[in-house]
């Protein structure tokens, strides 16, 4: 029920009325049986109402502005002061037609008119009886028709059901003035005292807070009981609804009170901080807290934000502990939690950028290129974790660096070579004097991005201690099933790795943990061919140095045959490490002779090359003379590429002993024994004479005893070696091999093929002995590596012997 208001019927301003109870007559049953016995006129001046229905026997104030309403109340007041009554279908029509109103409507007498400060005319008037209208007679200068009363039901009035209603309407519309504020107490005295059931029926429904149709409804329903219960109906939904919204005030205003305490309590905190001598650290919260608007968290990161903020309010900045919840609340505020940069997925773009930062390196490129386009049909960040895996100097990290330009990421790179202290990954508990994140987290807070690349290297140099274990600390990072929610002893938080492009990159495959390598992609990046090596020299790193010393192209030029020779003469590895150095040495000579004026050429030549560097130092590395028995040449993976190896056996007098030197693992001195024993069960079919077997003894030893050498390569080199001891026959030249045996004979495959084919390469091999098995990893090698070589696939040693040893003796042969 609602406040009783001055009705705008024009769109005009309306007037509170101080007291309702003046406009309530107190009407009892005989004047209510008067009223209905009361005779209606058949034509009555019809008056639209904008926004109210009026009911029989209720009082309501009604404002006229409309120029057709003022003439009908004008008109009426100085007559018979009886007018029709009745709502508009729609409130907004300013000039109502006969088909814009309600066809039911209330009789009303016209109680007073009182002319207004404002110009406008308020008319009170009283419902006496409903009717309907019959015919119109005009629309001009206001609507008049002819009518006809429309009766009310009033049967089963004095039944018990009737009366329980009309007792339930009283004590609920009692309550609702009681909950509503905005209902003056006199609504309830006038409530109490209605005597007549069917006034209170209709003063209820017309002070009922609802629209005008459902409003026009209940002045329809024609059976009085009827009308009772849908009065009760909607009374009990407006008592539904006071009490939901009385329950809304209650709730904000508890809220409203336990801020104001809260107030007057850090208001008396910072009053006693003040007295003790401390410094209130109002300004710091209220920038944090500011700095906390702008932050993409989630709700509940954002709770745990405010729980840690009022926690650091209530401390005494002079304590230790204020430090570091300072600082706690820095990074949490620092860490760009949601926030991301967005990808560049032009794959032409990145392939540009690959070509132009990496000369050769085809398959890595490709893989990332594939690796970008799935990324960008998914367009999901989410990804797996890329391990660049090869020897030293061959360009895994400015890879990654290359990929991050490309995507237009941030590229953040952390060095794991000798992090033994798992709290370097996972931080520190922040109880901790000192306490700090782990490097993941500090490196996102400095990135500025969740999703940058993230350079993860020397992964295989991870060590442990009594500190933990870094490498298991690492599973949760690497596992994208489980970064999402990477845990930092710190921030005691989860944070969301799972956008973070994560690429490691790695010397050496076996010393990483198994469940951390299970958990990465291996992209081999091998070592380059000395063509590959002029050519990076050339393009890359050439003009680095003549940069790095203050030069231009035009101080000095180094031609493709001068950088051949410092490749072939002045560096043994796979990347091009070393290969830089050089030529920085012989830039630097020119920068000295600029410095101070003399004369140098600026076209570097083959002596000038000499000169700087000195003789070549690994010409003897090409390849070793084959006059000599037992000498065989063979192929060998080490962390820093591929490799050529002597293996030299010779024969003295005794009693058949077997001795292995050269700093071998037992892997290869397993391989000796093993070549030792088949060629004892197979001495017929090499054509050699049991009896020297136990008459020599055979010393093997493999060279650059300084070196530790181990694994299965040396195999079929080492029973080459012996047969050609044992027969005197020599190997063919400029031929290696690397293979595995059995005691039956047989060849077993071995790894890193691509690598000990570029070692070959570089010592000017031609023929290469293989298991049939490693075909398929020369089939995957690029044909411009292969060019110059020839390869022999093999499957037992037979054929290893019958392609390696030629018929002709060697020099000076022994005499068994």
């Amino acid at each position: 029920m609602g406040r009783t208001k001055f009705i705008n019927i024009d769109n005009v301003s309306l007037q509170h009325i101080e007291s309702e109870a003046e406009l309530i007559p107190l009407l009892t049953p005989e004047d209510e049986e008067e009223m209905n016995n009361e005779s209606l006129p058949e034509t009555l001046p019809i008056l639209p109402l904008r926004n109210t229905v009026l009911f029989p026997g209720v009082v309501i104030p009604i404002t006229a502005g409309r120029d057709k309403s003022i003439n009908l109340i004008k008109d009426a007041n100085s007559g018979s002061k009886v007018i029709g009554v009745v709502s508009q279908k729609d409130e907004d029509t300013e000039n109502p037609k006969i088909k814009d109103i309600n066809t039911l409507g209330t009789v009303a007498q016209i109680l007073r008119v009182l002319k207004m400060p404002d110009g406008n005319t308020t008319v009170i008037i009283q419902g006496k009886k409903r009717f309907e209208v019959a015919e119109v007679l005009t629309e001009d200068p206001y609507i008049t028709a002819t009518i006809r009363e429309t009766t009310e039901e009033r049967t089963g009035q004095d039944s018990q059901e009737f009366l329980a209603i009309i007792d339930s309407i009283k004590e609920l519309a009692l309550r609702i003035i009681k909950d509503n504020p905005n209902i003056p107490s006199e609504a309830s005295f006038a409530i109490k005292n209605i005597q007549s059931n069917s006034f209170l029926i209709n003063f209820v429904s017309s002070n009922l807070n609802l629209a005008v149709k459902e409003k026009q409804e209940l002045l329809e329903i024609g059976n009085l009981k009827d009308r009772a219960l849908a009065t009760l109906k909607y009374m009990n939904v407006e008592m539904q609804r006071l009490e939901l919204r009385n329950d809304i005030q209650l709730k904000v205003r508890n809220d409203l009170d336990q801020q104001q305490r809260e107030y007057f309590l850090h208001q008396q905190m910072k009053t006693i901080q003040e007295e003790l001598g401390g410094v209130s650290n109002d300004e710091e919260i209220d920038e944090m807290r500011e700095l906390a608007k702008a932050k993409k968290w989630t709700k509940e990161v954002g709770e745990h934000f405010n729980k840690e903020l009022a926690k650091m309010q209530r401390m005494n900045p002079q304590v230790a502990e204020y430090s570091i919840q300072r600082n706690y609340l820095d990074l949490f505020i620092g860490l760009p939690w949601n926030e991301f940069s967005k990808d560049k997925f032009d794959l032409k773009r990145a392939q540009k950028i690959l070509d132009r930062d990496h000369y050769g390196l085809e398959d890595v490129k490709r893989r990332i290129i594939e690796y970008l386009a799935v990324l960008k049909l998914r367009n999901d960040m989410k990804s797996p974790i890329l391990c660049l895996y090869g020897p030293p100097g061959v360009g895994k990290t400015s890879l990654g660096k290359s990929v991050a330009e490309a995507l237009g990421r941030e590229y953040v790179r952390m060095s794991l070579g000798g992090l033994r202290d798992e709290a370097e990954i996972r931080g520190h508990r922040k109880t901790y004097i000192g306490a700090m994140p782990g490097r993941i987290i500090q490196s996102l807070k400095k990135a500025g991005t969740s999703n940058p690349v993230f350079i993860l290297d020397e992964i295989d140099k991870l060590s442990n201690s009594h500190q933990g274990d870094p490498s298991s600390a690492m599973l949760e990072v690497l596992d994208p099933e489980q970064n999402s929610e990477f845990y930092d002893n710190f921030l005691e938080m989860g944070y969301d790795l799972s956008k973070i492009m994560f690429i490691a990159t790695a010397n050496n495959l076996s010393s990483i943990q198994p469940a951390l390598r299970d958990r990465m992609e291996i992209i081999n990046v091998s070592g380059y061919t000395i063509e590959e090596k002029v050519e990076i020299a050339k393009r890359h790193l050439l003009p680095k140095q003549l940069a790095e010393h203050g030069m231009t192209a035009k101080d000095l030029k180094i031609g493709k045959p001068q950088l051949e020779k410092i490749v072939e003469g002045y560096t043994r590895e796979s990347g091009v490490r070393n290969l830089e150095k050089q030529i920085a040495k012989t830039v630097r000579y020119a920068a000295k002779s600029i410095a101070t004026d003399e004369k140098y050429d600026i076209k570097v030549s083959s002596a000038d090359i000499e000169k700087v560097l000195g003789p070549a130092r690994l010409e003897r590395d090409k390849y070793e003379n084959n006059d000599v028995a037992g000498v065989v040449t063979g192929l060998a993976w080490t962390s820093v590429g591929g490799d050529i190896l002597f293996i030299e056996s010779i024969l003295s007098e005794g009693k058949g002993t077997l001795n292995i030197t050269g700093n071998l693992g037992k892997v290869m001195k397993e391989s000796a024994t093993i070549a030792m024993e088949y060629i004892k069960s197979n001495c017929d079919r090499f054509g050699i004479n049991s009896e020297v077997f136990g008459k020599y003894n055979v010393h093997i030893h493999v060279p650059e005893g300084a070196t530790p050498k181990d694994g299965p390569s040396a195999g079929i080199t080492m029973l080459t070696s012996l047969v050609s001891l044992f027969t005197q026959k020599r190997i063919k030249s400029s031929l290696a091999m690397t293979g595995e045996i059995t005691l039956r004979g047989k060849v077993l495959p071995v790894g890193g093929i691509k690598e000990k084919i570029l070692a070959a390469k570089r010592a000017r091999i031609k023929e290469i002995i293989l298991c049939k098995d490693n075909e398929k990893d020369i089939l995957e090698i690029k044909k411009d590596y292969l060019k110059g070589l020839k390869f022999h696939y093999v499957t037992n040693m037979h054929e290893v012997i019958d392609i390696a040893i030629i018929d002709k003796k060697v020099v000076n042969p022994k005499k068994l």
